[in-house]
C-alpha cells in the first residue's frame, strides 16, 4: 500500500501490528527514448506490487540520485553523494522514529550504489533496526531471467523498456546498439559521455516483446516480496 493513500491515523493503526516499510529510490536521468523517470517509476512500482499482498506500506520514491555523467542530457538532475546520503539517512531516521524497524530500500538506479556502505553502517549501529538495500534490476533471479532472454541488456536498452516507462508517440529504433569497449566512460566528462554514447542506450536492442518484459517483471516482484517476507534476522 502507498503511504499516499493513507492518513496518519491509518498509519498509526498499522504500526500496532506492522514494523516493516519500503523506501524506493531512483534517479531522474536520460533513458534514451524512455521516460527520464524510468528508475523512479520502476523502483516504486516493483515496491508497491511486492508489498501490497503483505500489507506493508511503501513510502514515496526518492526521485533524484547520483548521475553526474549524464548532466549534458537535458532533464537529467544529479545530487551530490553527500546530499543523497543525508536525504536517505534523514528518511531512515524518520521511519525509525515512527516505529518502523525493518526497512527495505528498493533501488532502481545503478549510480546509487555508493549508498550501500551507509545502509550497512546505519543498520549496524542501531539496535533492533534492520535495513536492506535491494537493487531490484540486478538481483540474482532477475538478472538470470534477463540473461535467459537476452544477455545484451544495459542502461536504457530493452531491459528497461516496460509499458510503464514508454512514452506516447515515441518509437525506439529497430535493431540493436553494439556495446562500447569496457571502461569507455572512465575519466570522461558529461559532454564527452554524451558524444560517445549518443542517444543514451548503452548496448542491446531497444525493445522486446511484452511477454518477455512480463516474465522479468514477475520475477522482480516475487524476488522483492521474498525479501520482505523472510531473512530479517
Amino acid at each position: 500500500m502507498k503511504i499516499a493513500d493513507l492518513s496518519w491515523m491509518q498509519v498509526e493503526e498499522l504500526l500496532a501490528t506492522e514494523d516493516r516499510a519500503v523506501l524506493p529510490i531512483g534517479s531522474t536521468e536520460q533513458h534514451a527514448y524512455l521516460s527520464l523517470c524510468t528508475d523512479d517509476i520502476l523502483a516504486e512500482r516493483v515496491a508497491v506490487e511486492a508489498a501490497e499482498p503483505l500489507g506493508v506500506p511503501v513510502f514515496p520514491v526518492v526521485n533524484y540520485g547520483l548521475t553526474p555523467n549524464f548532466t549534458s542530457y537535458p532533464g537529467t538532475i544529479t545530487l551530490r553523494l553527500e546530499t543523497l546520503i543525508a536525504v536517505v539517512r534523514d528518511v531512515l531516521d524518520g521511519l525509525v522514529h515512527q516505529g518502523f524497524r525493518r526497512i527495505l530500500i528498493v533501488n532502481g538506479h545503478g549510480g546509487n550504489a555508493p549508498l550501500h556502505p551507509m545502509v550497512r553502517e546505519y543498520a549496524a549501529t542501531r539496535s533492533g533496526v534492520a535495513v536492506r538495500m535491494h537493487d531490484w534490476w540486478s538481483a540474482p533471479q532477475v538478472r538470470a531471467e534477463v540473461d535467459r532472454i537476452d544477455p545484451v541488456a544495459s542502461h536504457a536498452s530493452w531491459m528497461e523498456n516496460f509499458p510503464c516507462t514508454r512514452l506516447a508517440g515515441v518509437a525506439p529504433p529497430d535493431g540493436a546498439k553494439p556495446p562500447l569497449e569496457e571502461g569507455w566512460a572512465r575519466n570522461l566528462g558529461p559532454d564527452e559521455v554524451r558524444a560517445r554514447l549518443g542517444d543514451g542506450n548503452f548496448a542491446g536492442r531497444y525493445q522486446r516483446s511484452d511477454e518477455d518484459m512480463a516474465a522479468i517483471w514477475k520475477v522482480a516482484v516475487t524476488e522483492t516480496r521474498a525479501l520482505l517476507e523472510s531473512g530479517w534476522d
